[in-house]
């Protein structure tokens, strides 16, 4: 399992930025295959380029979820983990893959979130695949550079949350 704690000493990514801009390149085009363009907050006024977006950051989570009971109680602290996470800098980025059915359900549900989202139209099914999703939510955490460390993520933000870690 991944274990996920509020940081008390924030490990910055390398300085370099040729390496950086690789390993979002590389992470992006590998566990995101065919994600170009993801919007960079839950007004849904802006995109930004996938390896733009999670560039510079330690870690990346790929956030599996739809508007539901479950998700919706917990979402909240989830939420205030990354902020919490990130208050000194980039530490954790989260792209939002959605399961909602339809459009105003993802607008929905995006809204309360402070991370980034793929758009409702993107091939989420061959991303969904790719990771092997099974159930709702789920959480693939990556290095920066692309390592896998976890796929329960979820449940050990969600844990770190209630104990307060």
């Amino acid at each position: 399992n991944l274990i996920v704690a509020k940081p008390t000493v924030i490990h910055r990514p390398s300085n370099n930025l040729a390496k950086r801009q690789r390993d979002a390149r590389n992470l992006a085009a590998t566990q995101l295959p065919g994600l170009t363009e993801v919007f960079t907050g839950p007004d849904m006024a802006t995109k930004k380029s996938l390896a733009e977006a999670i560039e510079g950051y330690e870690f990346v989570g790929i956030y599996f979820s739809a508007n539901g009971a479950l998700t919706a109680e917990t979402s909240p602290q989830a939420a205030e983990f990354y902020k919490e996470v990130n208050k000194n800098g980039k530490v954790f980025e989260v792209i939002f893959i959605t399961s909602d059915r339809d459009e105003a359900s993802f607008k929905q549900y995006y809204g309360m979130m402070p991370w980034k989202a793929a758009p409702f139209g993107s091939d989420r099914e061959t991303i969904k695949k790719a990771h092997g999703v099974r159930g709702l939510p789920t959480l693939s955490v990556f290095k920066a550079d692309g390592t896998k460390l976890g796929v329960n993520g979820y449940g050990d933000v969600y844990n770190a949350g209630t104990k307060g870690k």
